[in-house]
């Protein structure tokens, strides 16, 4: 699921000038962790290109799932402020748009419109980030993956699309000679 796309459709243009503009790239290459299981995270990373693999490490090291272009990471412990549950590391060429989380805070705390824009984007990726791990886990629910993007009609999602590659533009990320992306 590309959840970046969630949050992009309720973002403005405004909005997304100032995640570029805040923003900086962070390159990792295959092997490099972005995010450490219990050690706090100072940042939200939009996955602008690349592959990373999620993993549980404190238990048994198991992968839990694959995240790459059009993805966020770190939002859950930007919503509720604990340490990440899980390992996030590159397993191939990363270029993420990192957004300090002092920076991003302030912006919510000054900015209403932007906030309630930014916290509905938040809470349909965390919910569809919900309604897939329900499904994997088969609790007996039908769930259909990628619902979300079924509801868009096709010119609503191209503008969404639309938005990423402009954002990914916009901070520079399409002037590195790894960026790619499938969206």
């Amino acid at each position: 699921m590309k959840n970046t796309l969630l949050l992009l459709r309720e973002l403005n243009n405004d909005d997304l000038d100032w995640f570029a503009k805040h923003g900086q790239l962070r390159k990792l290459s295959n092997g490099e962790t972005l995010i450490y299981e219990g050690q706090p995270i100072s940042a939200l990373y939009f996955i602008l290109s690349g592959t990373l693999s999620v993993r549980l490490t404190s238990i048994e090291d198991r992968e839990l799932a694959r995240v790459s272009s059009g993805e966020i990471v770190g939002e859950i412990s930007f919503v509720d402020d604990r340490m990440p549950i899980a390992t996030v590391m590159a397993i191939a060429d990363v270029i993420a748009l990192e957004i300090p989380r002092f920076q991003l805070t302030k912006k919510l705390s000054q900015d209403l419109g932007f906030a309630s824009r930014f916290y509905l984007g938040i809470s349909a990726c965390l919910a569809d980030r919900m309604r897939g791990t329900v499904g994997r886990l088969g609790y007996g629910v039908e769930v259909v993956l990628n619902e979300r993007f079924d509801l868009l009609d096709p010119e609503e999602l191209e503008l969404v699309r639309t938005k990423f590659r402009w954002l990914a533009q916009r901070s520079g990320a399409m002037n590195e000679s790894i960026f790619k992306t499938d969206l």
